[in-house]
């Protein structure tokens, strides 16, 4: 697959492999339009140099990090400030955005973490995309409803502290290959002929 394939491009850091399932999770639904490519940030807040290029071709970025103290991780932090060159030259501007992140606790201030990848996303003369599925808030909802943690802005997963990845709620793994359908379907409407 060549870069100019690459429609849809997940970036994330993972710190224990939560995030790195969400981050599957939202792959396989951008998938179901169009090629993507998943870049994982490594324990020192890098990328492969080839994925730089695969970011500035493609239609659509998606950031994702754990919130770890009311925000996103470093490693992650470090990967935003290392895309002030293509910010420079304006490589990813009028791209599609997106976002989503993870943490143990219910709030756990993830709201922060979704709100510094809006603003990263504008600095970058990008559009953002909002999730669009109604909250689950019902009293009859439940742990595994899509939504549950009533976010709007994208998804956001809880995984308890002492949890596993593979014992995330299925509700927030919908949630986020729900959008990365959204995300996908919207970049294909911007995306040049």
């Amino acid at each position: 697959m060549t870069h100019s394939e690459i429609t849809t491009a997940i970036v994330y850091h993972s710190g224990y492999g939560h995030t790195q399932r969400q981050a599957e999770a939202v792959a396989k639904g951008a998938e179901s339009l169009g090629n993507t490519a998943l870049i994982a940030i490594d324990a020192d807040g890098n990328i492969p140099d080839d994925a730089w290029t695969i970011l500035d071709h493609a239609n659509a970025i998606i950031f994702g990090s754990p919130t770890y103290m009311g925000g996103p991780s470093w490693q992650f932090k470090k990967f935003a400030d290392a895309s002030s060159k293509p910010w420079f030259e304006e490589k990813w501007k009028d791209k599609i955005f997106g976002g989503f992140t993870n943490s143990a606790s219910i709030n756990g201030d993830k709201l922060n973490t979704l709100q510094y990848f809006a603003l990263l996303a504008g600095q970058h003369g990008g559009i953002w995309v909002s999730l669009a599925i109604k909250p689950a808030n019902l009293k009859s909802s439940k742990r595994d409803d899509p939504n549950r943690m009533g976010s709007y802005i994208g998804p956001m997963a809880q995984s308890d502290a002492d949890a596993s990845p593979d014992e995330m709620s299925r509700g927030d793994m919908e949630t986020a290959q729900s959008y990365g359908a959204r995300v996908a379907q919207i970049a294909s409407r911007f995306a040049k002929p």
